[in-house]
């Protein structure tokens, strides 16, 4: 692939090609290999040193740039002195532990060969990078090379790019020529397929008498794949959600011989805000203060380290509602007779905003049909029905009368799927394609016999509906005026790029997370009783497909806070549990009803929509509300994640001691 070298356990060193999987299968097994063994690292862990210790290893990096191009290092104020002189203090350290996105539906891909094009298959997010990176690995012409991702069941940031079954099943066609298929089992998928690493978190949190935070410190440490530069932004949450006059976050990576990290879902404040949320409430109890009065306490009037103005904030209005609906000011624990212990947690949940350059065509027929072309794609998030809606809306149309046609190489490109940009982004785009049909149509009426003038508002005013179009309360035949313009069919494209609004304003999406749990008191099992949610990301596009992201990440967040954890045989690099049976993850029965409620308000400098991000911010704070939860519960605090009940029993008999 890139060299003779081995890079991790499970790397690939051959493909067999075959015509039936029982020949390929014995054929794999037939190959013996021989390697020459060399030391390699393959974890980032404290173990018995301290973390000051962790972070002046020789080996440490500074990345050039954490996912999603955010600085590694950032600050404001002056936080040692504010630290040092601050009357409360919570010094802490959390870890998280390798995690992967286990989508359901396996990596796999088809790539044909005719000779002079390729044709590749494959699970996809973004489709745009994929021709890029297949054209400048097999050193071909962009044009020769056509990627098609129409529905792919699920990414969670594992099919943002191409991986080792794409690029080896592509090889193979070139070679024979003829289509190949190379589809990855689960267990591969484990290995071959980016993950999220581990993480150390060391948080310094330090108040006035008042309890109003003064200095916020958060120091991460991630493992780095050898030749791959990915980073986490862990910190990014401390650098955003609460005001401090002294704040400082840093990033550092150890390079270890492990399968790629990269993005998983709500990358870096997923694990972050685990962790940071989990402190806040620690800072909370420290300074006697109520953990809903804290965050409140500590609002922020602008971005706390860029110091510029937010394009909207509503955090405060999220934790005031969740707590209203939830019940707060009400909760009443379970006295010590009961077997089980009841306790609760809240947490902020803070994720950017972003807005990335895409485009759409639409094609509108005599009939009044219209066709949307992108290379948008849909992961289970909606996109189809979405930008359906949007176009029908713009235009006047019924759903109905709206076909999307996503996922093609040879659509316009949009920003594809992840980040949760993409149904701001592809959406503003299809917007414009929708008031760029108008514009044309309106046009085209001026030019034609059948309308002698239009009013400066014509464009805006415009509708279609039933093969006409309204204007000026005078309605024409699309049919005909198609017809007298020569055409079938009216084609015209539409972008969106970011502008000043993201240059000069601070833009997030907000959310709140109250939580009630239960804790055994002989087993120590935790049961998660009820979830409340409230969530201010603009525009709702559709409340059914944000309800389902947002509950999708609570449960996300749940996973994180008790279930998940992908155990690393440290003498090998190998991943032990690289199956669904042993890398646990919630069922039904480990979830409660969560109750999600929008807070709807527009802001037109996030897109020309005024919808923000949503798919990713379900996940933060949520795992830290059980967390903090668990602790109202039992009394102890568990700073390794996931908290499985043989800590909180250790704990128990440590403090009984």
């Amino acid at each position: 692939m890139q060299g003779r070298g081995i890079r991790y356990h499970g790397y690939p060193v051959a493909l067999v090609v075959a015509e039936t999987l029982e020949q390929a299968r014995h054929a794999a097994n037939c190959i013996r290999v021989d390697i020459d063994e060399t030391d390699v690292r393959v974890a980032v862990s404290v173990g018995d040193s301290s973390f000051d210790e962790l972070w002046t290893h020789p080996e440490l990096q500074t990345p050039e740039s954490l996912d999603g191009g955010l600085e590694p290092d950032a600050a404001n104020g002056d936080f040692e002195s504010q630290w040092q002189h601050a009357v409360h203090q919570v010094d802490v350290c959390y870890h998280t532990p390798n995690q992967v996105s286990a989508a359901m539906e396996p990596h796999a891909t088809i790539a044909s060969y005719d000779g002079d094009k390729l044709t590749v298959y494959c699970s996809l997010q973004v489709i745009g990078s994929a021709v890029e990176g297949l054209a400048n690995t097999l050193k071909l012409d962009p044009s020769k090379v056509e990627v098609n991702s129409p529905y792919i069941g699920g990414g969670f940031g594992s099919k943002l790019g191409i991986h080792n079954d794409a690029v080896l099943a592509c090889l193979a066609s070139l070679m024979l020529k003829q289509p190949v298929r190379v589809v990855q089992t689960r267990r591969n998928v484990f290995s071959n397929a980016p993950h999220r690493g581990s993480s150390v978190q060391h948080i310094r949190l330090g108040m006035d008498a008042a309890g109003r935070l003064v200095a916020i410190g958060h120091d991460s440490v991630m493992p780095a794949a050898h030749g791959y530069p990915f980073a986490e932004a862990t910190g990014a949450c401390a650098r955003t959600t609460y005001s401090a006059a002294g704040i400082r976050s840093r990033h550092r990576v150890l390079p270890v011989n492990m399968p790629v990290l990269d993005s998983t879902r709500a990358p870096g404040d997923a694990i972050g805000t685990l962790a940071f949320e989990s402190a806040i409430d620690e800072a909370a109890l420290v300074c006697g203060i109520d953990p809903l009065d804290f965050r409140l306490n500590n609002m922020p009037d602008k971005h706390p380290t860029s110091g510029l103005p937010f394009s909207s904030h509503d955090l405060a209005g999220c934790l005031r509602e969740g707590a209203e609906r939830f019940g707060w000011a009400q909760r009443s624990k379970v006295g010590p007779e009961a077997r089980k212990l009841r306790g609760f947690g809240l947490a902020s949940a803070v994720r950017i905003n972003m807005l990335v350059k895409s485009a759409a065509e639409l094609e509108l027929d005599r009939t009044g049909a219209i066709v949307i072309r992108t290379d948008m794609t849909d992961i289970g998030t909606g996109s189809y029905t979405i930008l359906a809606q949007i176009a029908a809306a713009e235009l006047g149309i019924a759903v109905e009368d709206v076909t999307v046609k996503l996922g093609r190489s040879a659509f316009p490109t949009s920003s594809g799927s992840g980040g949760s940009f993409g149904a701001g982004s592809t959406g503003s785009a299809v917007q414009a394609a929708c008031h760029n049909l108008k514009r044309e149509l309106i046009k085209l009426l001026s030019e034609a016999p059948l309308c002698s003038s239009m009013s400066k508002g014509a464009i805006d005013s415009a509708q279609l509906s039933k093969g006409r179009i309204l204007v000026d309360n005078e309605d024409f035949s699309l049919q005909a005026l198609l017809e007298s313009a020569d055409l079938d069919t009216l084609c015209v494209k539409g972008q969106v790029e970011p502008g000043e609004d993201h240059d000069n304003y601070a833009q997030s999406s907000w959310g709140a997370h109250f939580v009630e749990v239960s804790v055994d008191q002989d087993t120590a099992e935790v049961t998660v009783e009820r979830i409340t949610t409230v969530v201010s990301a603009g525009t709702i596009l559709n409340s059914k497909t944000a309800a389902s992201q947002v509950k999708g990440g609570v449960v996300w967040g749940l996973s994180y806070a008790l279930r998940e954890s992908l155990m690393l045989d440290e003498r090998y690099g190998a991943f032990m549990n690289r199956d669904l049976a042993e890398y646990h993850i919630p069922v039904n029965r480990d979830v409660p009803d969560i109750d999600c409620h929008f807070r709807i308000q527009p802001d037109f400098r996030s897109n020309p929509l005024g919808s923000k991000g949503i798919g990713e911010l379900g996940i933060c704070g949520a795992g830290a509300a059980i967390a903090n939860a668990v602790f109202d519960a039992t009394g102890v605090r568990i700073r390794s994640f996931p908290i499985t009940l043989d800590k909180i029993l250790e704990k128990w008999e440590a403090d009984a001691v």
